[in-house]
């Protein structure tokens, strides 16, 4: 622990253009598994003052140009931008994400997502105004909801920000977000950093706290729709609390990627694939890579250069600028990863351990668990961290059943060099996203979000500027004859 001469640095919730340092929680490091810093415990009142500043907020906002809007998100982007040193180094520190990731990865795509929304907004698709009744001509209004809950997640903090503020407030919107209650540092400073580039007051609000923050968000009558990335089990709770007052939901849930090896694939291109893929970010992403299905006849040779290049994945402290993975969030979700392993090999399972990890720090070394049985939690649950489950199939029509066997179906990847079949598996997999002979790569430009209990909505893209919207019909009568029009056919008879 701390000693008491020691000052910690404390971070403030915003609400309304001010900084609220009320209440005080410890920030743990996961790579020393020390406080570090304290950040503010919000409360319901705190979530009732945040919505009542950004409802007043959104009048204005909501009411700017398009143009306004876009010129006020590049000018917040550049700020970030010259922050991102900064920003990267909280995140790492935060989040135990290995420094090459957060500056090469996290911030900048951030960053990126902004700019993206600042510029589609400005250009918005919909159906062409015209004469769809005769005698009428109908247009569509897409308007903002008003006051957006967001609720984030740990293993992307800074990233998850941006993508549900970027398009919430380039809607007209404006939002309280509640970071994950360990990992709030850098999300905290985005709306430091917001005020500072100008964007106005209300606009981003962060309150930070736990299950009372976030149910209160789901609950408030003021706000228009809540938009939550989390567990599965948590997006439950959010559409319990959400729906009695009919809100809008944006719900991007757990994953179970499969990761489907064909024979004819570039074998070596997929072990690399799947190192990337299953490990980033120690495994803490609901699109790894952490169901690998491999045809028989290039299962050992798969398996063989996986488990060399699993060797050579590097784990340590997250500012050594060899480390390849940091160590996961906390203490009690290394545990949780300890757990399936443990399980794995009470039930007599193959598990392959890779490398040594620091002897302090929530570190776990990468991990191969060989053929188990389909049923295995290790295959059917969400371990997020860095495992990587590999099984064995026959045929093309297995290696679908096999991927498709799972409640979720956030995204998926199939190697092959045959164009048909990938055309086929891209059609047969029932996820969001799949790739083809690559596994992870994201782009501002394309939409992220699930099939099946992995959840709905998208992120990043046209798409999830829809989102944040509410379509409008509008129609003018073009003719002035007030005589004419369907209900006089209908009800009565129009006079002569």
């Amino acid at each position: 622990m701390v000693s008491m001469a020691e000052k910690l640095a404390h971070y403030p919730m915003v609400i309304g253009g001010e900084k609220v340092a009320t209440g005080s929680e410890d920030l743990i490091d996961p790579a020393t598994g020390k406080v570090f810093a304290t950040v503010a415990m919000g409360s319901k009142a705190d979530v009732d003052r945040a919505v009542a500043a950004a409802k007043q907020a959104q009048l204005a906002w909501g009411a700017l140009s398009y143009g306004e809007r876009s010129a006020a998100l590049l000018k917040f982007a550049d700020a970030l931008e010259a922050h991102s040193e900064e920003l990267a180094n909280l995140e790492s520190q935060n989040a135990g994400k290995a420094l090459k990731l957060t500056v090469n990865g996290d911030i900048p795509f951030a960053i990126d997502n902004l700019r993206y929304f600042a510029a589609v907004l400005r250009r918005q698709d919909g159906a062409a105004a015209g004469e769809y009744a005769g005698g009428y001509t109908s247009m569509i209004r897409r308007e903002p909801i008003g006051v957006i809950g967001a609720i984030t997640p740990w293993n992307y903090p800074f990233m998850m920000a941006a993508w549900k503020i970027g398009p919430a407030i380039a809607a007209g919107n404006t939002i309280v977000l509640k970071p994950a209650p360990n990992t709030p540092i850098t999300t905290i400073r985005l709306a430091e950093i917001a005020l500072e580039s100008g964007l106005p007051e209300g606009v981003i609000n962060i309150v930070t706290g736990g299950v009372e923050v976030g149910e209160a968000i789901c609950t408030h009558p003021d706000v228009g729709m809540v938009s939550f990335t989390g567990s599965t089990r948590t997006g439950r709770r959010v559409a319990e609390l959400a729906s009695p007052l009919i809100k809008r939901l944006s719900l991007e849930l757990g994953g179970k990627a499969p990761f489907v090896v064909f024979a004819d694939a570039d074998i070596e291109a997929a072990a690399h694939g799947a190192v990337v893929g299953g490990y980033a970010n120690s495994g803490q992403d609901c699109t790894a890579a952490t169901r690998i299905y491999v045809q028989n006849e290039v299962f050992d040779q798969f398996l063989t250069r996986l488990t060399e290049l699993s060797k050579q994945v590097k784990v340590g402290a997250p500012f050594d600028e060899d480390t390849d993975i940091g160590p996961l969030s906390s203490q009690a979700h290394l545990n949780k990863v300890k757990g399936f392993i443990e399980e794995a090999k009470q039930q007599g399972i193959q598990v392959i351990t890779c490398g040594e990890v620091p002897s302090e720090g929530f570190y776990f070394p990468p991990t191969l668990i060989v053929d188990p049985p389909q049923t295995a939690s290790c295959v059917c649950d969400e371990i997020f961290g860095p495992v990587l489950v590999v099984k064995r199939f026959s045929t093309e029509e297995e290696a679908i059943a096999l991927a498709n066997d799972t409640p979720y179906g956030l995204a998926g990847s199939c190697w092959t060099l045959n164009v048909q079949r990938a055309m086929r598996m891209a059609k047969a997999l029932q996820c969001g996203t799949v790739w083809i002979n690559d596994h992870l790569p994201i782009a501002s430009e394309m939409p992220h979000g699930g099939f099946k209990m992995s959840g709905f909505g998208k992120d990043m893209s046209h798409y999830a500027l829809e989102e944040y919207t509410i379509v409008k019909h509008v129609v003018f009568d073009i003719t002035g004859d007030q005589r004419k029009g369907w209900h006089f056919t209908t009800f009565g008879k129009a006079d002569s």
